[in-house]
């Protein structure tokens, strides 16, 4: 039960936004800029967000070249390159919002290397180059393989060398708490640890049903409007909705003396990719091993994934140097029929920002841009 006092100061929202992780506090702090007098609130079931953006590998996402590739073979080149113009909209969105310091964003370089069954992309760079050229300026795609033996990589599988020159790198762990900092100095109320349930709505307001872990009950909110930042989750507030979980495997080596190698790197389609940190080398991917089992909300690890990431780090990334696994975890992204992500109005008061597609760094910010812009029937 709820008292008088909780139930008259701590119930009534203007706006309340599911999820805190790069969408929902985008979104929130949008909401904030915009209409300051409003109460704004973020509700988040973990005491972290519980699907990727604190979990993810610290990528700008931008794209590998055989990824774009793959796109074009059965999406048209129009939908690519807006996608990929949203990508560099959102990471600009980002860095101009928190800055690169607080983020720790650099551009080390992105790289990706090419297998033997995937050496004809390299005659395909010029003209995905001109197809972006709009976008980026100047070509985004361009061979390195000088620089093969230089990082040390296993010849044996890495025949080429793509450079990414629109790549970038940043500390996950800073950037969400930058966000939070930020979302907080608005005076935007965050509560973690707040499974919403359920939600309806009438001519006049929102319901949110929030469960209470300590008193086991139902804490029931209102609101004028409600956006759904929840990913891969979604489902669980918006069953219709066209969302696939899927969940990325990822691990960490102790630091590693003589690592030849800065910055960020793919192979694979995209489907792995590594870099290095702090000395260390981060390292995952893999899903498209076991789809069947990977397409879920569960953050267990995949034994048959992780041997597979640790032979591929001994084989293609560290031939010849010793190295120990110091961490491993698992995030969750969300997939669906399309690459672009679901914004939508779902009514008046309901909307939605999920589905990020593994690129929630580069989309999350611009994202949360255009659900808030969708209707302001109750924020003008």
């Amino acid at each position: 039960m709820f008292s008088y006092w909780e139930q008259q100061s701590f119930s009534r929202y203007d706006h309340i936004v599911v999820g805190a992780g790069i969408v929902g506090l985008s979104a929130a702090i949008e909401l904030k800029e915009k209409y300051p007098q409003a109460r704004v609130l973020v509700l988040e079931r973990g005491l972290l967000p519980t699907g990727a953006s604190t979990r993810n590998a610290g990528f700008a996402c931008m794209g590998s070249a055989t990824e774009l590739l793959d796109d074009l073979t059965h999406t048209s080149e129009a939908e690519v390159i807006g996608l990929f113009e949203d990508r560099k909209k959102g990471l600009q969105r980002l860095r101009q919002k928190l800055g690169d310091d607080k983020i720790g964003y650099k551009e080390n370089g992105g790289y990706e290397l090419i297998s033997e069954q995937e050496i004809d992309a390299m005659d395909k760079l010029d003209h995905l180059n001109r197809l972006l050229q709009p976008i980026t300026g100047k070509d985004a795609f361009r061979p390195a393989n000088d620089k093969i033996r230089e990082f040390g990589f296993g010849g044996a599988y890495s025949k080429a060398l793509i450079e990414n020159t629109c790549e970038g790198e940043l500390n996950s762990g800073m950037m969400m708490r930058a966000l939070m900092d930020m979302a907080l100095q608005l005076n935007i109320e965050v509560k973690t640890g707040a499974e919403v349930l359920r939600f309806e709505e009438d001519d006049k307001q929102v319901f949110v049903s929030v469960k209470d872990p300590f008193r086991e009950d139902v804490w029931l909110l209102r609101c004028n409007t409600i956006s759904i930042c929840t990913n891969a989750f979604t489902k669980q507030l918006l069953p219709d909705v066209d969302v696939t979980p899927g969940r990325g495997q990822v691990l960490i080596t102790h630091p590693i003396p003589g690592l030849k190698f800065k910055g960020i790197y793919h192979f694979d389609k995209g489907y792995y990719y590594f870099r290095e940190i702090d000395g260390r080398v981060l390292f995952g991917g893999g899903r498209n091993l076991d789809f069947e089992t990977e397409t879920t909300t569960d953050m267990d690890l995949n034994g048959r994934i992780q041997i597979d990431l640790e032979q591929k780090l001994a084989d293609i990334i560290l031939p010849g140097l010793n190295f120990e696994v110091a961490q491993r975890w698992a995030g969750i992204m969300a997939f669906g029929a399309t690459k672009y992500p679901i914004v939508k109005a779902f009514s008046q008061r309901v909307f939605g920002a999920f589905r990020m597609g593994g690129m929630g760094v580069a989309l999350g910010s611009e994202t949360a841009r255009q659900m808030v812009s969708l209707n302001r029937d109750f924020w003008d």
